[in-house]
């Protein structure tokens, strides 16, 4: 089994513990990820709070993005660089986020970990199709954090935490670098893509349809 899809069945379990507990509040005192932890010394939190999501909908999203970049980087780069951009791009993230957030926000899942992989992905192995994102993982990876970068911007609000998401994201650009040959072809390439999508997306689709009636 690849040290990805074992990552996924940790946060699997990790999760199912969290919503099956009789008092989940206490889980989340123990093993979720805040200042106020953080400063209590719990630093352990760095680390759990990865593999523990809110409900199943975002522990879904989160692995089926997990499975893509992660699979994909291990196959490349081999397990070590993998976890390695993993861990550090999580618990960075979090530790970043105490600038960002208040004491008392608990901050879970894998998110900005998986930011982490996706740019180093986007550096290293842009071309690969996913058949998931029918697209190139390059061209996923930008997509996803320009995304962010715009939700950050304009202030979205809810209990998904944009600012670190793009933290995690920009904590893999320089593991990419390192990492990937061609990087700056590689990088020039996603862009030339994303213009291609925008293009195709905002342009020809709504003519299409304009010429077909549809719209």
């Amino acid at each position: 089994m690849s040290k990805t899809n074992l990552l996924i069945l940790l946060c699997i379990a990790a999760s199912l513990l969290l919503w099956l507990a009789e008092n989940p509040d206490a889980v989340m005192a123990q093993l979720a990820f805040s200042g106020e932890n953080l400063l209590k010394g719990r630093a352990w939190t760095l680390a759990t709070a990865l593999f523990l999501h809110a409900d199943p909908a975002h522990l879904v999203g989160n692995m089926l993005f997990l499975f893509v970049f992660g699979n994909t980087l291990e196959k490349e780069l081999g397990a070590g660089k993998t976890l390695s951009a993993f861990f550090i791009g999580g618990t960075l993230s979090f530790l970043l986020g105490v600038l960002f957030y208040s004491p008392e926000t608990f901050l879970i899942g894998a998110s900005a970990a998986i930011f982490t992989l996706a740019a180093v992905a986007m550096l290293v192995k842009p071309l690969k199709f996913s058949f998931l994102f029918l697209m190139p993982i390059g061209l996923a990876a930008l997509i996803y954090f320009i995304y962010n970068v715009f939700a950050v911007y304009y202030g979205a609000e809810g209990n998904i935490a944009y600012v670190s998401h793009v933290i995690g994201f920009l904590i893999g650009v320089p593991f990419g670098a390192a990492w990937g040959k061609n990087v700056l072809r590689n990088l020039l390439i996603t862009i030339a893509l994303f213009i291609v999508y925008i293009v195709i997306a905002y342009v020809l689709i709504p003519q299409l349809l304009q010429a077909i009636g549809l719209s």
